[in-house]
């Protein structure tokens, strides 16, 4: 039986290590490549063409969420799990709409994570046991209704304001995204106006409240 392919994307080189030592256990899934922030994640999709990726929220330069969503637009025979340390229904809500077919909470037991791998490959969707019934019947009766703010963003204004969340530059912005400072300045100004946010300490405090990035990015 051919093995399951799976790409694993965390920052933390600790957590990509537990993961991978965990996953090697299980006999027919092997670890293609290992990314550190979203974008790489991409990168190495479009080389490896894993069958499945693992995919934490809160990675710096693109985050899970949004590379999920690319993921699901670009390379749709690749399927994603988000790993996340929240069983909330906001957090289960945005993965599910980000295009995820599999939720696993980090501090679940390290079985789950196997079965979810397996499960996800045979195109079933897996939801963490941490999860909770009403959460999970929650989101699923959400899941095409109300959006937020953050997620009537466009991907690209998402992915220019956590650069901004982050501390980098119109022209760093500019640099990372391959677009001119002009517009990568129009695409702030674009956000600011979508938001109705007018200075950078608030874009980050919003950032920041919303999940976009963490305190310690």
């Amino acid at each position: 039986m051919a093995k399951i392919r799976v790409l694993l994307a965390d920052d933390h080189k600790l957590v990509r290590a537990g993961i991978r030592a965990l996953l090697q256990t299980v006999a027919d899934v092997e670890i293609v490549a290992e990314a550190a922030d979203g974008r790489e994640a991409l990168s190495l999709i479009a080389a490896h063409h894993p069958d499945l990726a693992l995919m934490d929220i809160t990675m710096p330069g693109l985050n899970g969420l949004d590379a999920t969503a690319r993921i699901g637009r670009t390379f749709p025979r690749t399927r994603v799990v988000i790993l996340s340390m929240s069983a909330d229904e906001d957090s289960v809500l945005k993965a599910l709409r980000a295009g995820a077919v599999g939720y696993v909470v980090k501090t679940a037991d390290p079985a789950e994570l196997g079965l979810a791998v397996r499960a996800v490959a045979r195109g079933e969707r897996f939801l963490s046991s941490a999860v909770s019934e009403h959460v999970v019947a929650a989101c699923l009766n959400r899941i095409d209704k109300e959006r937020t703010s953050l997620e009537r963003l466009t991907t690209r204004q998402r992915e220019v304001l956590q650069l901004i969340a982050e501390g980098h530059t119109t022209k760093e912005i500019a640099t990372k995204l391959e677009i001119s400072p002009k517009t990568a300045e129009a695409y702030r100004a674009e956000l600011m106006k979508a938001l109705e946010i007018h200075d950078i300490a608030s874009l980050t405090r919003y950032a920041i409240r919303t999940g976009l990035v963490s305190v310690d990015t």
